[in-house]
């Protein structure tokens, strides 16, 4: 599975902001400061965890992004799914009843084998990514990453 680049960027920001102080926001600006990536694209990227419920945003001279909820209650999945979508990235086309190898509609009554492994393993990930959650990460990174980035984070304007 390959996800646009856009799910990157939206799980490292969102994980930078569950490490700044609540309430604390930062504008996308300082987030495309921060990892280097345009801002202009960015600020529209996060629009999408905005409209999603994880992320709040304000506007005005101190305005900028903030965590809606708490880090426990925004999954990686719901973050990847308001960049994605929900759907499978595999589509079976039936190829099975196409070609010199075609199956008849007959031998063909029951789902796909391969359909219903990706799908499987679509489910597999789903379920993985949804019983994550940003304090999970948060309590993976090291102890000292939370005032670091805190840090660095002031210094971005």
């Amino acid at each position: 599975m390959k996800l646009p680049v856009s799910t990157e960027w939206l799980l490292h920001c969102a994980t930078t902001l569950a490490q700044l102080d609540p309430g604390t926001t930062a504008s996308a600006a300082q987030l495309a400061q921060y990892y280097d990536l345009p801002a202009a694209y960015l600020a529209k990227q996060l629009q999408a965890l905005v409209r999603s419920g994880a992320l709040a945003a304000t506007t005005g001279p101190r305005g900028g992004f903030r965590l809606a909820r708490p880090a426990s209650e925004i999954t990686l999945l719901h973050i990847v799914e308001a960049v994605d979508g929900a759907a499978s990235p595999y589509e079976c086309r039936e190829i099975r009843q196409q070609g010199r190898g075609a199956l008849s509609p007959e031998e063909c009554r029951n789902t796909c084998v391969l359909a219903e492994k990706m799908a499987d393993a679509h489910e597999a990930w789903r379920r993985s990514l949804a019983a994550t959650s940003l304090a999970d990460v948060l309590a993976a990174l090291p102890p000292s990453a939370p005032e670091r980035t805190r840090r660095r984070m002031a210094g971005a304007k």
